[in-house]
């Protein structure tokens, strides 16, 4: 198992699938710590103890892991030869994880956990129209650019604006925090009527920073991941349930490991049943309160808006 940032409700949710389905599982887990330059040593790793199968948390760990596929002569940098299971990845055509979701022909499959933007879009437009939208996101990390570009497409089909900002960058390119409330506040001024919480995995090391910068220039959040919502402080976000994408992870690797299909015949999903999620302790700080008809599916919950770091 390679985790990203701890454990989380995905990697339990995949353990208790395989548990459940009476599987015999010796772990050997290893976390990057939020730093994918700790991948390559994990790639040595895995092929002197040739496990069975390789679960692994997120975009960029993935790619670190495996490689875009249709990256050249790259056969001792990644892993090839050892089936992998990926959970928790937003765009994995986009970010070139695999060329195709039905079967996927290469040793990669997995859970895919986001709410198509067009959906997520939609629901936000119903809560409160909008004429002007915001994003901050990592340019850096490809589902994100992925992401942006259906919600520009989308949105200049609706004759609305989106207001995009980058996080800033150190020498190296890595994506810094330095100044986030000051990205929320040119957001904000340049009329953004919500802020999209993209599953950008540098952002959501920041919920604790980012909404409640926005919560007090009033500028509701929607949050595209569960945590954005359950732990970090947006107002409303129509999600995948993170223990329930690990069971989705789960159910691949036991098409692996006991059903004995190559990971490159099973396909790449995402859930068929989502969640939406309404914090009402936001919702009433920002006297920015459901529609009744919501009421009847939403989940409703009352959580602070200063969170724990998420993703």
């Amino acid at each position: 198992m390679v985790t990203f940032r701890g454990e989380t409700d995905v990697d339990r949710g995949f353990r208790a699938y395989l548990a459940e389905a009476g599987l015999q599982v010796r772990y050997t887990v290893r976390d990057v710590q939020q730093d994918v330059a700790r991948i390559p040593a994990i790639v040595q790793e895995a092929r002197q103890l040739a496990p069975d199968l390789i679960y692994v948390w997120g975009t960029p760990a993935t790619l670190a892991l495996v490689g875009p596929f249709d990256a050249q002569d790259t056969r001792q940098q990644y892993i090839h030869d050892i089936p992998v299971v990926f959970a928790l990845v937003a765009a994995p055509l986009q970010s070139r994880i695999v060329p195709r979701l039905e079967a996927p022909g290469r040793n990669v499959t997995g859970a895919v956990h986001v709410v198509p933007p067009q959906v997520q879009l939609r629901v936000m437009h119903s809560y409160r129209p909008f004429h002007a939208m915001g994003v901050l996101y990592n340019a850096g990390e490809p589902n994100s650019q992925a992401i942006v570009a259906q919600t520009r497409a989308w949105c200049e089909a609706q004759g609305a604006e989106l207001i995009a900002r980058t996080f800033r960058t150190s020498a190296e390119a890595q994506p810094l925090a330095d100044g986030v409330e000051d990205l929320v506040a040119e957001i904000h001024a340049a009329g953004a009527q919500w802020l999209y919480l993209l599953p950008d995995t540098f952002l959501g090391t920041l919920y604790g920073r980012v909404t409640p910068a926005a919560l007090q220039l009033q500028l509701p959040t929607f949050g595209a991941a569960e945590l954005a919502v359950r732990s970090g402080g947006a107002l409303l976000g129509l999600v995948s349930r993170y223990w329930s994408v690990g069971q989705l992870a789960g159910a691949k690797a036991a098409e692996i490991l006991v059903g004995g299909k190559a990971p490159g015949s099973v396909p790449v999903e995402t859930l068929k049943r989502f969640s939406l999620l309404v914090n009402m302790r936001v919702a009433h700080q920002l006297r920015l309160y459901p529609p009744i008809d919501m009421l009847n599916y939403a989940e409703v919950i009352a959580v602070g808006a200063a969170p724990e770091p998420a993703s």
